[in-house]
């Protein structure tokens, strides 16, 4: 007898987690050259990674302490990210990559 982990419900979320990590890839490489779409399309990314990890780890019955650590990287990850953007801004007037003098940094 075959256990099957993933029912059919599971497959859209699946597929869902899959979508929001596609489209943040495409919102990454299409706004390239601003700091905040950069740090909101990792973020989705994150989210998505997220949905398939909680999916993952719920239907092969372990625990979610590594879910939770994940959460706490990823939060840490976030507030570095808008402590970089806010210094930039700061420093520079605007988050857009091309006004940056790599020689003056």
């Amino acid at each position: 007898m075959v256990i099957n982990f993933f029912d059919t419900s599971c497959y859209w979320l699946i597929l869902g987690g899959l979508i929001v990590i596609g489209s943040a890839l495409w919102v990454f490489l299409s706004f390239r050259f601003h700091l905040l779409a950069v740090l909101m399309s990792l973020e989705g990314m994150m989210l998505g990674q997220f949905i398939l990890l909680s999916i993952l780890l719920s239907h092969l019955g372990y625990e979610y302490y590594f879910i939770l650590f994940f959460l706490v990287v990823v939060v840490c990850e976030a507030a570095l990210g808008l402590s970089i953007l806010i210094s930039i801004v700061r420093t520079h007037g605007s988050d857009y990559f091309g006004s940056f003098n790599v020689l003056q940094c």
